[in-house]
């Protein structure tokens, strides 16, 4: 089963009730923030609603790692290392990533990660927040092209 990255594109203002229950549901609260679902029709309901507001795409192993490295947090806003992923699973970052990715484990098997990252905004800036990703903006599904924007943001 694939992962999808979703990311907040759009802000707060001016948002209906029940895309706002949506994005908050996925604890998409603020803009820039990413969550990792599984590829469901429960989901993909839940992202259709949304698809205004986020932009979304699979995933690969390696930006998870990355992420997970880089913005990956413990609580007390403290940094996942390598070696507290080789303390509490008994394997590398990018092992884990490999694992999540292929569905043999999940995000939260690692103790204490949060489900949210908060990523940068993207260096060299997206087109536009109005137009979807096909029309040359920042919105909509994005397919791999999603790990070029994870990398970007990072």
């Amino acid at each position: 089963m694939a992962k999808l990255a979703l990311i907040r594109i759009r802000g707060r203002v001016n948002v209906k009730r029940p895309v706002k229950d949506t994005l908050a549901m996925l604890r998409l609260h603020k803009v820039n923030h990413l969550v990792i679902v599984d590829d469901t029709p429960t989901y993909k309901g839940m992202i259709q609603k949304v698809k205004d507001y986020i932009t979304w795409g699979e995933i690969n192993a390696e930006t998870l790692a990355k992420l997970i490295e880089k913005r990956g947090r413990l609580p007390g806003n403290k940094r996942v290392t390598e070696e507290y992923v080789q303390e509490k699973l008994g394997m590398s970052i990018k092992e884990f990533a490999e694992k999540v990715i292929n569905g043999e484990m999940k995000l939260n098997d690692l103790p204490g990660l949060k489900p949210v990252f908060r990523l940068h905004p993207a260096r060299g800036g997206i087109r536009s927040k109005k137009r979807t990703f096909k029309e040359g903006g920042a919105l909509g599904y994005r397919g791999e092209a999603i790990n070029e924007l994870i990398e970007r943001m990072l």
